[in-house]
């Protein structure tokens, strides 16, 4: 089943075509990959599917709905959840209210309902901090709850970030360059975290520049270059494809 279909998008910023034409869809519960050298589009391209910004002609289809004109929060309403390239934690508040961030699109209680400290208020309250420390307990960071979210390690607040964004449900978790920052380990890890939660029934589409994660936890791989689809394949197809090993080494490299 396509839970994701994108068809022709493109997005021009003054003289930069930054998507042309791209077009790729993303299958229920798999883990896509985009890749592609810096400035390919990888992350124009993700703000165009959560988003954050429109295309200039173009469709992205979620769930069977025409999506890329709805803006960011109703997208996120339907099931699409995603990460950003740089940590966007909360300063100030604990890790556990971080991931709670991420709760509250799935909460009824309105503004002034959470003013007056209404009994059903407190309850559904309750409810989100424990749907959120089960997330936190499920990635491994459950001891972190009470801790300053930026205080913590990189990595670990990479793994926050993630817990955010597992918070609201989706059913496709998009996220952007997770690896990014993390050493050898962390990334291992990160890996691991990844291919869990696919197996907990959430299909994801990844941007990363790690070539042996991509390679290790992706069912299929986009490969954009200069804004345009220049593969999309298996990932043993992807590494022996001529285009983009050329893309990748040289022309005399390749």
């Amino acid at each position: 089943m396509e839970l994701l279909k994108v068809s022709n998008i493109s997005k021009r910023f003054g003289g930069l075509q930054a998507v042309k034409d791209v077009s790729f869809f993303v299958r229920q519960g798999t883990i896509k990959a985009v890749i592609g050298p810096n400035g390919a589009g990888k992350t124009t391209l993700f703000n165009l599917l959560s988003g954050f910004l429109t295309p200039d002609r173009g469709t992205v289809s979620f769930k069977g709905h025409v999506i890329h004109d709805s803006g960011a929060h109703k997208i996120a309403g339907l099931g699409l959840s995603r990460t950003f390239q740089h940590i966007k934690l909360f300063s100030h508040m604990t890790a556990l209210e971080n991931v709670v961030v991420g709760r509250h699109g799935r909460g009824k209680a309105g503004f002034v309902a959470g003013m007056l400290n209404l009994p059903w208020t407190r309850r559904e309250d309750r409810e989100m901090r424990e749907a959120a420390l089960e997330i936190m307990e499920f990635l491994g960071i459950a001891q972190f709850a009470d801790t300053e979210a930026t205080s913590l390690s990189y990595g670990q607040q990479r793994i926050v970030e993630l817990a955010r964004a597992l918070a609201a449900e989706p059913s496709l978790l998009l996220l952007d360059e997770p690896a990014a920052g993390l050493n050898m380990r962390e990334t291992a890890d990160m890996a691991r975290l990844i291919a869990m939660i696919r197996d907990r029934g959430v299909t994801i589409l990844i941007v990363e520049h790690d070539m042996q994660l991509v390679m290790n936890i992706s069912d299929e791989i986009v490969v954009l270059s200069y804004g345009e689809k220049i593969a999309d394949d298996l990932p043993l197809a992807v590494q022996k494809d001529p285009h983009v090993i050329r893309v990748y080494l040289g022309e005399d490299d390749a």
